[in-house]
């Protein structure tokens, strides 16, 4: 392995070692296998081609000042990749087949785990695919479940710092019914358009307005939104939101640090009254915002005055990061560490 600047990387791919591979056919998932290769044999019938049976998740593990590589809630992870099975119709991968494939991919690649105070992390991606040949609109019969790694710089490139985010009232990511709550690549494939076109304009990311009505705030795309006022987290509730594992946990973290916590329909206007605001998810943790522009509209909510991070979102950034690198106890049972199957 050559050497790498492990203060610099970005948040991209990298080759490692290994990867690790199972299969599901006539009703039954295989034992996990170690594979060096990048590439998949895949039909050209595969359902995940043509009828996007296809879902994923993300989460990371950390090594900590103890060398200690911890990872963060996998089992969270497993549970809603479940959730997106039962959504596109894909056979559910059992929680523990998931963890012990985790543990593996990274056991086997401990090398690229990133050295603590790096700033970086290895990211642990998992992909579920249809891999039946069938041209007609119905769900698989076999599927292949993989997991790769790779060392991961800050999602944003400013890092814990605020950045402008914006609202295109022409471009939706998700309907309300649809599959927002999944986390799968049809979602994402829905906001490259507009994503694109705010990073040309200079803004980091999209906020998006439901679907139905074009009046309450969604997500970030890439994130979750949530708001801070009158000693409040506030986070928007609908049925085309991803359900963030990372905002799941800043969530029961404000509660503990005396915060009320409110999860429901949030309405544009009322981002005039939020003090912070932020997007929260696995990749970014906490991407604190600086101002929403709504361009349709021509109207914009500043939530930094001085270009730095609100006093909260700082404080739960601060809080969430020190639980993960194992800098504080982890009480809540959210850390596995790896050769240690209980959370420590």
């Amino acid at each position: 392995m050559d050497k790498i600047d492990w203060s610099n990387i970005s948040f991209g791919y990298m080759k490692t070692d290994y990867n690790v591979r199972c299969y599901y056919r006539d009703g039954k998932w295989s034992a996990p296998e170690l594979e060096t290769s990048e590439y998949l044999n895949l039909h050209i019938a595969a359902t995940s081609l043509h009828y996007g049976q296809e879902a994923f998740e993300g989460l990371k593990a950390f090594r900590g000042k103890d060398e200690k590589i911890r990872i963060f809630r996998m089992r969270d992870n497993a549970q809603r990749l479940q959730s997106s099975c039962r959504g596109i119709m894909m056979a559910e991968l059992p929680v523990e087949l998931f963890e012990e494939m985790v543990l593996l991919a990274v056991k086997k690649n401990e090398q690229f785990v990133p050295p603590y105070e790096s700033g970086a992390a290895l990211y642990i991606r998992p992909l579920l695919i249809g891999t039946s040949a069938q041209v007609g609109v119905k769900p698989a019969n076999e599927y292949t479940f993989l997991i790769f790694v790779t060392p991961v710089g800050p999602y944003f490139k400013e890092g814990f710092k605020p950045t402008p985010m914006v609202i295109m009232r022409e471009y939706d990511r998700a309907a309300p019914l649809g599959t927002g709550t999944y986390k799968v690549g049809g979602n994402y494939a829905a906001s490259l358009q507009s994503g694109e076109k705010a990073h040309e304009m200079g803004y980091s990311a999209v906020l998006y307005l439901d679907a139905k009505e074009k009046k309450y705030l969604d997500e970030c795309g890439p994130a979750n939104f949530f708001g801070i006022k009158d000693n409040t987290y506030i986070t928007p509730k609908s049925t085309s939101i991803l359900p963030s594992i990372t905002n799941k946990s800043l969530m029961q973290l404000a509660e503990e640090m005396g915060l009320r916590v409110e999860r429901r329909p949030v309405a544009e206007e009322e981002l005039a009254t939020f003090e912070e605001a932020g997007a929260c998810g696995t990749a970014a943790v906490i991407s604190p915002i600086l101002r929403i522009d709504d361009i349709s509209e021509n109207r914009t909510y500043h939530f930094s005055k001085d270009g730095k991070a609100g006093p909260i979102s700082e404080k739960l950034y601060n809080k969430l990061r020190a639980i993960q690198y194992g800098d504080e106890p982890d009480k809540y049972g959210w850390i596995t560490i790896v050769g240690n199957r209980k959370s420590g």
